[in-house]
């Protein structure tokens, strides 16, 4: 479990500062709120694409984005203290534009490999 808490603090680049998570009986979650709540959003992304090939597009990515951006800069350049509720689900929807985003990538790359490789063979 160690080596789990160990890659998830990495794989996030998370500060797993005690006030910004949660705790689950008595012991504080290896990430914080928000990259926990991102990893629940990777989660669903993949089950939805997997059962229903669903993934945001380009417009949802950047509507599903704008409240982690807004929250972490609110934070960051004002006196504005955001909670863990609102950190999770800031990081839900950007969980799901995180994969989404690696989809559109993906099968913009299959289309382009399928116009460049028949050029190539011939």
């Amino acid at each position: 479990m160690k080596k789990i808490a160990f890659f998830l603090k990495i794989f996030f680049g998370c500060h797993s500062l005690p006030a910004r998570s949660f705790f689950w009986k008595g012991k504080q979650f290896p990430i914080c709120a928000r990259c926990t709540g991102e990893l629940v959003g990777m989660i669903l992304e993949c089950l939805l694409f997997l059962s229903l090939h669903w993934y945001a597009s380009w417009g949802w990515c950047i509507v599903f984005a704008m409240p982690l951006v807004i929250d972490g800069t609110l934070q960051l350049k004002t006196k504005w203290f955001s909670n863990n509720a609102l950190r999770f689900f800031t990081g839900v929807f950007f969980g799901i534009v995180v994969v989404s985003f690696l989809l559109h990538i993906h099968f913009m790359m299959w289309e382009l490999a399928k116009k460049i490789v028949p050029m190539i063979l011939k």
